[in-house]
């Protein structure tokens, strides 16, 4: 039976458990690569193997091979870090990477441009700082993101707390990560299991899991294979309701392939949660289609099967079937920007990190200024979804010392931009990713900056719409959640989708495809200035879109391929 695996599942299944040739491919210095089925074991390791596409022509004419780097992922459950390990990962990313912190829209940093040589030592140095990257990619559950939470101490913590549960419970064991990183003593065995829950070839895909704590939904929750939605009562968390077959990842021209928002289906109790999570994955690692990767994502496996047949396996896996939906109300996806006070007497800052990306320029030192915080905090940093920053838990002794920083280092003057620049998200796209069509997180502020004067003109200048742009119809940056959403279709075009509301809880639809800034901007302009005379109090953009009829409210897969209006 092995032998009809496809060449995907057969590479996990002769890994050796995770462990292939990785080690050896490190060790040949002739080549700043590893080879391709290495490179696609190391995703497991938390890395991918990237060259830098500016420099593709360049070094091929002077016979060079392309400029390969890594970039890593950690994993690191709810976005949380104490000062120490940002100062760790602050020194890191001058000893082997390319001087920047990446905050990604997975709650945790990616590093860039990390030479082969310099891989090892990373690993290392994460590790020392009590951090690792298992399964921050690769067909396991991915890094487990949660609501920041700013007022309520009680309930993020014991979030937080389920959030390194689960990621614990879900993480693969075995001991490939500690013999190639870290040095230690080869443990495996031929015939020994090393992973007790995924098996020799772990899942059909990547899995992902996201817990909000209403009314924020700061993390996207219905985007994951599995959302837990918080319920709690007069302060108290009772338990979660369960949303299941969440996903963004499509391919254009493929109508089998498309996002999908996760259903709820019931409601645990939160001492479940843990066992609930780890009984869906059951079921994907079981029923998931290990024949054709483009339809091996949870999302399929419960639109094949039907949410009667889910909860029927629920059941079955878990001991017991789930409880009724609890109600629940989700109102924004967005970050609350500034200061917040607590409900135990500290404080939280939340600071716009544009595109996620901190590092220093001639107009602001920001890495500095973090640092500088880092160095006097006694609280800790909080990683939000929409890739920006909360210095959590300020004591009122401190405040004032952060506040200095803060202003000597200009570093809430983001803060202070418009709602479009404050509610805008990219992914890093060119020119490391070798999925990207198209720019987005380098070209993102020139076209926020020509969007503002469309919004500005129109007597909108302090409106709220939220805008996701990616390189690539995947989903990285959730662009099928933005009012207005761009994927890349090809360099300098994008495929321009409309619509979505502004909590998250529904899908934006494909309106232009493969248009250029121009025809963007001129389709934007009317429907903005429209907006402007015509909306209701208090009304979202994707909202008056679809209640104008602009676009509609029905979503459908194939919708998300077809454009509302056509093209010559």
């Amino acid at each position: 039976m092995n032998d009809k695996l496809p060449e995907a599942e057969l590479l996990k299944l002769n890994s050796q458990f995770l462990r292939g040739h990785i080690e050896e491919g490190l060790a040949d210095m002739a080549t700043g690569a590893i080879s391709d089925d290495d490179n696609k074991l190391l995703k497991f390791h938390g890395s991918y193997m990237q060259d830098h596409r500016d420099l593709r022509d360049e070094r091929r004419h002077q016979k060079l091979e392309p400029l390969y780097s890594f970039m890593v992922r950690l994993r690191l459950p709810g976005g949380v870090l104490s000062p120490q390990q940002w100062l760790g990962l602050d020194a890191i990313a001058d000893d082997c990477s390319n001087g920047t912190l990446r905050l990604t829209t997975r709650q945790t940093f990616q590093f860039h441009e990390i030479l082969k040589k310099d891989l090892k030592s990373f690993m290392q140095q994460i590790n020392q700082l009590l951090l690792d990257s298992k399964g921050a990619c690769g067909d396991v559950n991915r890094n487990v993101v949660t609501s920041i939470n700013p007022q309520q101490s009680s309930v993020h913590a014991e979030v937080y707390q389920i959030a390194q549960d689960i990621s614990e419970h879900l993480c693969w064991q075995s001991g490939a990560y500690g013999e190639i990183w870290l040095g230690e003593d080869k443990v495996f065995q031929s015939g020994e299991p090393e992973e007790p829950f995924y098996g020799d070839v772990y899942l059909p895909r990547k899995f992902k899991i996201a817990i909000a704590v209403p009314p924020r939904n700061d993390c996207d929750v219905l985007a994951n294979d599995i959302g837990l939605i918080a319920i709690v009562d007069n302060g108290q968390l009772q338990g979660f309701n369960i949303a299941v077959g969440g996903g963004f990842g499509m391919s254009y021209g493929e109508p089998a392939t498309y996002p999908r928002l996760a259903s709820v289906v019931g409601f645990v109790p939160a001492d479940q949660a843990v066992k609930a999570c780890e009984a869906i994955a059951a079921i994907q690692r079981d029923f998931g289609d290990r024949s054709n990767r483009a339809h091996a994502r949870f999302k399929y496996t419960i639109d094949d099967n039907g949410l009667d047949w889910f909860k029927d396996k629920f059941a079955e896996y878990h001991g017991q079937p789930l409880e009724a939906v609890r109600e629940f109300e989700l109102e924004e996806n967005g970050d609350k920007f500034g200061w917040t006070e607590a409900e135990n007497g500290q404080s939280h800052l939340t600071l716009f990190i544009p595109g996620g990306r901190v590092a220093d320029t001639e107009k602001q030192l920001t890495r500095t200024g973090l640092r500088e915080i880092a160095k006097m905090l006694q609280g800790e940093f909080r990683v939000t979804c929409n890739q920006n920053l909360m210095i959590a838990d300020i004591s009122p002794e401190q405040r004032k010392e952060i506040e200095a920083i803060v202003t000597k280092y200009q570093l809430d003057d983001g803060s202070q931009g418009s709602a479009l620049r404050l509610n805008a998200m990219a992914c890093v796209a060119l020119p490391t990713c070798g999925l990207a069509m198209a720019e987005a997180e380098r070209y993102l502020p020139e076209f926020i900056e020509k969007l503002e004067k469309i919004v500005v003109d129109a007597g909108l200048p302090d409106q709220l719409i939220n805008i996701r742009m990616t390189g690539c119809p995947n989903g990285c940056a959730r662009p099928y959640l933005g009012e207005i959403g761009l994927t890349g279709k090809a360099m300098g075009k994008y495929n321009l989708y409309l619509g979505a509301d502004f909590s998250g809880q529904r899908l934006n639809r494909l309106y232009l495809e493969n248009v250029d800034e121009k025809t963007i901007l001129d389709t934007l302009k009317p429907m903005i200035e429209q907006f402007a005379a015509e909306r209701h109090e208090n009304e979202y953009f994707g909202d008056f879109l679809v209640r104008q009829g602009i676009v509609g409210e029905e979503r459908t897969p194939q919708m998300m391929h077809e454009p509302l209006i056509n093209q010559k």
